[in-house]
């Protein structure tokens, strides 16, 4: 028997515009105990059916069609008091931000209790018993601690801990994850999602995820769906599903991502042209036909399609599906990225350090870091939060001034050289994009005037005619239209909001472009996009690019060189290559070992960071990362700063551990053995 059944399904939404249809002719089945996953862009309806199973639709909302069978009771005859007893006692969900989750007024304790006295008819001292237990469930020290503090005194992951605990209290058979480790680190996400695996195994309950992040999806989930405009699409096995994915959105989607042991020059991501199509917009028949490129007039637009079986576990939404080559098909070779030689040197920070003062003590948010950049290349530095990756770029930016060091760029020594204290012509040469378009957009003015104003700033136009024909050159060269110029930012996507940062920064023609998590929020077609776009830009302009991330995957995929930065001190550095097989520093191999990979035949080695990373108030006398180093020697971790060790010429570790011994650590990555389709 099915835990959950969905039968046929529509939700439609009353606007000014009429009724739109949001989910459409959607079926659905869970097991008890069962890990199924939900895929597909922004606006393709996953979250609507979330909040459909627990009847959050609003007043504007309805199911107007199909049934919702949950424990063999339909949810959408169900009156509000049965709702009210099955949501958080038999049904529970945790959203993609904890922060939302969680009363800044009450403390953890306060707010846990509520949940098993209000469904469980607990008793004050059970319910905080319980509490208590479920806390040390989900791996947090010191329950009792927990319990006394508020929600601002705990990290990101202790939050969404947190709330995972308080959705497990009244012990539910269901749990719904809406995109539940957005926003954490690497390390973070891993441990969380072990963790729920872990309590799935323990209390039985089935999980529904649902998420843009097809690694999470492929390493957690049993079962996968694919949604588009409202419809299942595609619905299999995890591995059936990454091996021979059917439908050509499927196809789309893993095109666009970055594949196991892919790189820029091997094989270019591939997006998918257009957008999902506004609720209620797409046609009837096919609503990926407008971009599919297997797409077939008269044969795909000619009637509804229904879900088709193409193996005993696995359907698809598609006509042509047994006509398609079995995998998306490789990009076209003019689509290959160039190899990169390494140029002249053009930024280079020697024994940089940026040192707050906080009250009477000192917080070193970089210490010490020595690292270059070379014209042309793409330099990577990732880190978990806190590791001082975005400090340093606000001061190579001129955002922010070091404490001591050197920092040249450009033959310039600007350590202590602040935006306002540089020369035009160096503010011009050195950019940044930031995470978040919006911080670069004026939402008052046209995307136009920030690319107008730059090229006059740096002198690169003055009067009205070459300034807007640079505009329209900048929005040509980003792929975006030059009548939408006009526009402004609330009325464009994420994705054209991003491309106009890139023309912001491109503007000044710099020879050095920072790039701070630039597409992290984004789908991952636009993603593709985006980054094709920037590497395309970047090599034609042989501008030197430093890519701030902390996805492992995309790193290995479009960087030359990788520092590694833990605790505002460098870890590792060297090529691309180097850092992604053995020998590597153990933070190195912690880091890859977390990140998710979007291929479920791919097996890591499992390395779990235990705790929290030191406080920069107080950092370890010896290594840094020797409180949560799982190849820790001993004391002289503790007590003696690391040696640098040299893999090759231009592979260098900081660690204690010889060379020898971290070459003879066994790969993270290995493939297994490919089932049967």
């Amino acid at each position: 028997m099915s835990l959950l059944e969905i039968r046929d399904l529509r939700v439609e939404y009353t606007t000014s515009r009429g009724t739109v249809a949001a989910v459409q002719d959607f079926s659905l089945d869970i097991a008890p105990g069962e890990s199924f996953g939900l895929v597909g862009e922004s606006g393709c309806g996953k979250s609507t059916l979330i909040l459909a199973i627990m009847g959050y639709m609003g007043r504007n909302g309805a199911v107007t069609k199909g049934e919702i069978l949950f424990e063999g009771r339909n949810l959408v005859r169900a009156g509000r008091e049965e709702l009210r007893r099955i949501r958080g006692a038999r049904m529970a969900i945790v959203y993609q931000e904890p922060a939302t989750a969680l009363n800044p007024s009450m403390t953890i304790g306060q707010q846990l209790i509520e949940v098993p006295m209000a469904h469980g008819e607990a008793t004050a001292a059970d319910a905080r018993l319980r509490a208590v237990r479920v806390l040390a469930d989900v791996h947090l020290p010191d329950p009792d601690s927990v319990m006394r503090r508020y929600p601002h005194q705990l990290s990101g992951g202790q939050k969404q801990r947190v709330v995972i605990a308080m959705a497990l209290l009244a012990n539910p058979a269901l749990l719904l994850l809406d995109e539940p480790t957005t926003g954490l680190d690497v390390t973070v996400e891993a441990a969380v999602l072990d963790l729920l695996n872990e309590l799935r195994a323990k209390y039985g309950t089935a999980l529904f995820y649902i998420s843009h992040n097809l690694g999470v999806i492929a390493q957690v989930c049993e079962r996968i769906g694919v949604m588009y405009a409202g419809k299942l699409v595609e619905e299999a096995s995890a591995e059936a599903l990454f091996a021979l994915p059917r439908h050509p959105y499927t196809r789309g989607l893993l095109a666009s991502l970055p594949r196991p042991g892919a790189d820029k020059r091997t094989a270019p991501l591939v997006p998918i042209p257009g957008v999902v199509p506004a609720a209620g917009r797409a046609p009837p028949t096919c609503g990926f036909l407008s971009r599919c490129a297997h797409g077939e007039r008269g044969k795909c637009d000619a009637s509804v399609v229904p879900l088709l079986r193409a193996a005993p576990a696995h359907v698809v939404r598609c006509v042509r599906w047994a006509e398609l080559p079995a995998m998306p098909p490789a990009a076209p070779p003019a689509l290959a990225n160039a190899p990169t030689d390494v140029g002249a040197t053009v930024m280079e920070a020697h024994d940089l350090t940026r040192v707050f003062s906080v009250g009477r003590r000192k917080l070193i948010a970089n210490d010490h870091l020595t690292l270059a950049a070379q014209r042309g290349r793409v330099l990577a530095i990732v880190g978990e939060s806190g590791s001082g990756k975005s400090t340093f770029a606000k001061v190579l930016a001129g955002l922010d001034a070091a404490s001591s060091g050197s920092l040249v760029v450009l033959g310039e020594d600007v350590a202590r050289r602040p935006v306002r204290r540089r020369a035009a012509k160096l503010v011009a040469a050195v950019q940044m994009v930031f995470q978040q378009p919006e911080g670069t957009l004026n939402p008052s003015h046209p995307v136009g005037w920030p690319l107008a104003r730059s090229l006059r700033k740096f002198g690169i136009a003055r009067d009205r005619r070459t300034v807007d024909a640079k505009v329209a050159a900048l929005l040509e060269m980003v792929r975006l239209p030059a009548s939408l110029r006009h526009a402004l930012p609330r009325q464009l996507s994420g994705g054209q909001k991003q491309r106009i940062a890139i023309a912001r920064a491109f503007a000044g023609n710099p020879e050095l472009l920072i790039a701070d998590e630039p597409v992290s929020a984004l789908d991952v077609s636009v993603r593709a996009a985006v980054i094709n776009l920037l590497l395309r830009i970047q090599q034609e302009s042989r501008t030197t690019l430093v890519f701030i991330s902390h996805d492992l995957g995309l790193v290995r995929y479009l960087a030359d060189d990788v520092v590694v930065m833990y605790l505002g001190q460098v870890m590792e550095a060297g090529p691309v290559a180097a850092l992604f097989d053995p020998p590597y520093h153990p933070y190195t191999e912690a880091l890859l070992s977390a990140a998710p990979v979007p291929d479920p035949t791919v097996k890591t080695t499992r390395i779990r960071l235990e705790g929290e990373i030191p406080s920069p108030l107080n950092v370890p006398q010896g290594c840094r990362f020797a409180t949560r180093c799982p190849r820790k020697l001993g004391r002289v971790c503790d007590d003696t700063p690391p040696p640098l060790r040299e893999a090759t010429a231009d592979h260098i570790i900081h660690c204690h551990i010889p060379i020898e011994d971290l070459r003879a650590v066994p790969p993270v990555f290995a493939r297994a053995v490919a089932t049967a389709h």
